[in-house]
């Protein structure tokens, strides 16, 4: 036995286990040639990727280290006495093999794949080896089983029990590509505050310089129980929360590890991905906000129409109603991009001031309003009416003040990096576009989300005149290495296109 040991390493999803080459209780040339290993103790067990440690000063020699999530995962307390064994491999891999082939597989198989990524059975290796062999050809009979095994895999939330007793449940998903786009944090309220159930489950940002869980932590804590989410959602019929907490379609975040760095993105992926979390959270309804333009993730109209009924017969299919807005997604929303400047544009609408960015407003009306639009009892096209005068009225603020509240405070106070930088117009005319995923970059080198006060504060917009040496937008940072990355980055190329 050996003992346990909690290493401080984030390994992004996967498992790993630390040995000493110098372990006197097991003898680790043995195990060298295992990809993965099993560690067990007190009933409880995991698999794991294990890494030999040579420097006998970072891992006592009877101790067996884990990362920060291996050591989660398993649940026991550091000191514990543990055991080690080969893992014995997953007989779901003769199934990816065939897919590797070119063959099409069950929805049984695809379930058994699921289970075994989401249980860390698979190798980085193996889960880039299915990634990639999906990507290359996906039936819509595949998407179906892939979209139902990942939302079986992990929490299924449940919302038409007491004290809840929901039939319906309605949310939103933004495709994404467009920085900035923080209607959820509007739509959210909006909808809570008219009466319908929104339980909101948002994910981190990986490569973008803000997700909503990240914005609202701005706010409010997000990192709340199922217990806690659901006792909300009953006592003020919405929350705004962290989705990683309540384990939802857990293989669908290890398998975005390896997407993400390959790029790997297509129709089939993204639907499977995006409707087993909203499966999995419980929703009966969902609007999905679809931004096309040249630089986000979907580029034209005819993508977008793919992609808008693959959503639609899939999310049939599994009994989800599903509704795709269309939106521009040739210019970020709003003004602020990075946590802080785009909690200070949501809260800017929801109090109706005159700072409130116009743009955020009217999108998050117009999505609110066809979330509204699913309840029976209201006249059809009257959603963004309704949404309208919740919002207007302070109904929404109110209520998102309740939400707030009841998800407790941030985690710490958060304020906006005073590292500045204006980026200036190199020519007199007009803005004739701007570059999404520049403007991201940029945002994200400068520090966002890790340092939330970092980002970009957008001084102008598509058809905005412009004079030379004008400040086109403005940067913060906190930390001195990221402000120098973000500057170098604009000063190379701002993102902004300037015609006479």
């Amino acid at each position: 036995m050996l003992q346990l040991k909690r290493v401080g390493l984030h390994t992004y999803g996967e498992n790993v286990v630390f040995l000493s080459a110098h372990c006197r209780t097991y003898k680790p040339k043995a195990f060298a040639s295992f990809n993965k290993v099993e560690v067990s103790g007190a009933g409880r067990s995991i698999m794991a990727t294990l890494n030999i440690v040579e420097n006998g000063g970072l891992l006592d020699p009877e101790s067996l280290g884990l990362s920060i999530s291996a050591f989660d995962d398993l649940g026991l307390p550091e000191g514990a006495q543990v055991s080690l064994r080969p893992a014995t491999q997953s007989r779901s891999l003769e199934a990816v093999r065939r897919k590797i082939g070119g063959e099409t597989l069950s929805a049984e198989e695809l379930h058994a794949i699921v289970r075994d990524i989401a249980a860390h059975r698979y190798s980085k290796t193996e889960i880039t080896a299915f990634v990639v062999a999906c990507s290359s050809f996906m039936t819509t009979k595949e998407v179906m089983g892939l979209t139902s095994a990942m939302a079986d895999a992990g929490t299924r939330l449940r919302w038409d029990t007491p004290p809840c007793n929901f039939s319906m449940v309605v949310d939103k998903h933004c495709v994404g590509g467009v920085p900035g786009n923080r209607t959820s944090m509007i739509v959210v309220p909006i909808v809570a505050a008219y009466g319908l159930p929104i339980p909101k489950t948002s994910s981190r940002a990986i490569t973008s310089p803000a997700g909503t869980a990240d914005t609202m932590e701005v706010l409010a804590n997000v990192d709340v129980s199922i217990e806690r989410m659901q006792d909300i959602v009953h006592r003020h019929r919405g929350c705004l929360t962290w989705g990683g907490r309540v384990n939802l379609s857990p293989a669908d975040d290890i398998m975005i590890t390896v997407e993400r760095p390959l790029a790997i993105d297509t129709p089939e992926q993204m639907v499977a991905s995006i409707l087993s979390k909203k499966i999995a959270a419980g929703a009966t309804h969902l609007v999905i906000d679809m931004p096309v333009g040249p630089t986000a993730k979907v580029r034209s109209t005819v993508e977008a129409t793919r992609l808008r009924k693959l959503f639609e017969y899939v999310g049939a299919a599994l009994g989800l109603q599903i509704t795709v807005l269309v939106t521009d997604g040739t210019q970020p929303v709003g003004r602020g991009i990075g946590p802080v400047l785009e909690a200070r544009d949501v809260m800017a609408v929801l109090r109706n001031t005159s700072a409130a960015p116009a743009d955020l407003k009217e999108r998050a009306i117009l999505l609110a309003g066809a979330l509204l639009d699913f309840d029976p009892s209201l006249k059809g096209g009257e959603g963004a009416k309704r949404a309208r005068d919740i919002l207007e009225s302070g109904k929404a603020l109110a209520a998102m003040e309740a939400i707030m509240k009841a998800q407790g405070c941030p985690p710490q106070p958060c304020e906006l990096g005073v590292l500045v930088r204006d980026v200036m117009a190199p020519a007199s005319g007009v803005v004739a576009a701007i570059d999404c995923y520049r403007i991201a970059r940029i945002a994200r080198l400068a520090g966002a989300p890790g340092s939330k006060g970092a980002g970009i504060d957008i001084f102008h917009k598509v058809g905005n005149r412009v004079e030379k040496g004008a400040a086109l937008y403005r940067i913060h940072a906190a930390v001195e290495t990221d402000f120098g990355f973000a500057t170098a980055m604009a000063e190379e190329l701002n993102g902004y296109t300037i015609a006479a």
